[in-house]
């Protein structure tokens, strides 16, 4: 009896691994993280996740919200990166279109696939994992991270020259050197552990720690200093560039730019604000579903594509994103 005691406290609680699609919600310079309460923010971002996104963020979003652009219905969280452009040889510049990545429904609008895993890409892992509380904030990466040796230092800040969806590797910290047959993904992993009782910190990062590893590898254990072990949160967004493969430059210079106006990809980023109704994703956390087996009510309610692509967010700006602008917006 004593045996099968310890054999149980070795293994632990098995933990979900989530997986899913959320469509866009908006593509807009707002950024209530970084620059609340500002509208235009200096840059563009692509939104995904619930309809509350607005300028400022205040309040329970997981409680407010009445729609969400992802597969689960009560996350209603917003999760945000900077858009792609490609710049012509003639200066001028083009939003690059986002595509849903293989693994998901048909017919999601543009958007990302969100993960909440615990150990790796494989396995469920057997540690008690605590979820975000209400309140939760944090971004990974900084746009004013201008060299190549800080950049291969953010581990899972990661861009893929796609053959086709399905391509995982190789991963490089800088834009891909050559036109990519099946577009650009790019990945943004968060870290995980936290220090147990900031929602947030002036730099929207100190109160969490990463001890991440590349492309969905097991992480190190969390330091004293932020002992909670949280989900490893991650976004993949795809990028549609095959449209400008054939406007490569002769001289073989990278055409491809951040919103922000970063061309090397080195100051790539990625914001998240909380926002899952009631005790969902803790109760998703206790689960031992993985991926899609965790929709459906076991344990997460789940939508279809077409209620994901109904929930919009008016742009708060009015301006031109998308067609070929003389320089990018806001720059």
């Amino acid at each position: 009896m004593k045996w099968l005691t310890l054999a149980a406290a070795l293994v632990g609680p098995a933990q979900a691994a989530l997986r899913f699609g959320c469509s866009t919600v908006s593509i807009q310079r707002l950024d209530p993280l970084v620059q609340p309460g500002i509208t235009p923010s200096s840059h563009v971002h692509q939104i995904v996740g619930g309809d509350r996104f607005n300028a400022s963020m205040n309040g329970d979003i997981g409680e407010e919200g009445r729609c969400t652009t992802c597969t689960f219905s009560e996350d209603f969280s917003n999760y945000w990166t900077a858009t792609l452009y490609f710049k012509h040889t003639n200066g001028s510049y083009k939003r690059v279109p986002i595509m849903q990545n293989a693994a998901l429904p048909n017919g999601i609008n543009g958007g990302m696939t969100i993960y909440y895993t615990q150990q790796d890409f494989n396995t469920n892992g057997n540690q008690k994992i605590t979820a975000f509380p209400k309140g939760f904030r944090m971004t990974v990466g900084a746009p004013t991270v201008n060299n190549l040796d800080q950049a291969k230092k953010n581990v899972g800040l990661r861009f893929v020259c796609l053959a086709d969806k399905n391509t995982r590797f190789p991963e490089t910290p800088d834009f891909p050197t050559k036109a990519c047959k099946g577009g650009i993904m790019t990945v943004h992993h968060f870290p995980s552990c936290w220090n147990g009782k900031d929602l947030d910190s002036p730099d929207h990062q100190s109160h969490m720690y990463a001890t991440t590893k590349e492309a969905f590898q097991a992480a190190g254990p969390c330091p004293a200093s932020h002992p909670v072990r949280m989900p490893q949160l991650a976004y993949e967004t795809l990028y549609d560039t095959t449209q400008f493969n054939n406007m490569w430059p002769t001289n073989g210079a990278n055409p491809y730019v951040l919103s922000y106006g970063d061309a090397k990809g080195y100051g790539t980023h990625a914001d998240y604000v909380f926002g899952w109704k009631g005790d969902s994703l803790q109760k998703a956390m206790d689960n031992s579903c993985m991926f899609n087996a965790c929709e459906g009510g076991k344990p997460l309610k789940s939508q279809g594509v077409a209620a994901m692509n109904a929930c919009q967010v008016k742009s708060a700006v009015k301006e031109d994103i998308d067609g070929w602008l003389p320089k990018l917006p806001g720059m």
